[in-house]
């Protein structure tokens, strides 16, 4: 139970780290000003569960807010997951997405034509139609997989990765998400994935969100050669 037992001394701090998180984002871009509905819905103040940061994070949080208020989350989930999977089974395509020397009004036709046949509902033709105009489409994959966080946080679930040397024994596994779970508090459902990863040396790396929580041996090890490296002032 030694792992368990450190990360249950972390509580205090990733607690204090997440409520000092607002839940809420700010958008001034002018890229996201655009609104993504073609009809104007009744104004309702939404909020993101998860905070984002970064390209993909504000452009999922802003396409998490158009569909909230359009009550259309499940199917803009679907249908982006359907365009990355297009993409993953055909490399022309998937090079197309990245090539940032495509023109614009090349890019803005193909999302256009692709949506419509694939059917896609106006909110997410008019968001891909954004990204093709603002030269972001090759960030795409990344923004689906902001957005199916932002998804699962409002159903209440969160999903925590954790990278270890090796694999997490059951009962360590359990605590480790009853853990996460009294950090998050209740309602709150917990999925882990763990990764492998023996570079880290021992420890652990928690990440949940966009929060990473670094415990591991190596940034330890790095953090201590710093210090070391440092003059010494008498």
């Amino acid at each position: 139970m030694a792992m368990a037992g450190r990360i249950r001394s972390t509580v205090p701090f990733v607690r204090k780290a997440l409520c000092s998180d607002s839940r809420s984002a700010i958008f001034s871009n002018s890229e996201l000003s655009r609104n993504y509905a073609t009809a104007p819905a009744k104004e309702q103040k939404v909020k993101v569960p998860v905070t984002m940061y970064g390209v993909s994070g504000n452009y999922a949080s802003a396409l998490y807010i158009a569909a909230v208020k359009a009550n259309a989350l499940e199917k803009v989930e679907s249908e982006l997951l359907d365009l990355i999977e297009a993409s993953k089974t055909s490399p022309k395509f998937s090079q197309f997405m990245k090539d940032i020397s495509v023109p614009k009004d090349t890019r803005v036709k193909a999302m256009t034509d692709i949506s419509g046949q694939a059917k896609f509902g106006d909110l997410t033709k008019n968001f891909l139609v954004v990204l093709a105009e603002n030269g972001r489409l090759k960030h795409i994959d990344a923004i689906a997989k902001r957005f199916a966080e932002l998804t699962m946080a409002h159903k209440g679930e969160l999903k925590a990765t954790v990278t270890t040397v090796i694999p997490l024994p059951p009962e360590e596994e359990k605590e480790l998400k009853e853990t996460l779970q009294e950090v998050m508090g209740k309602g709150k459902k917990v999925n882990i994935e763990q990764k492998i990863d023996p570079s880290i040396l021992g420890g652990l790396v928690i990440e949940f969100g966009q929060k990473v929580f670094d415990m591991s041996i190596r940034t330890r090890a790095r953090q201590m050669e710093r210090l070391l490296k440092e003059p010494i002032n008498f």
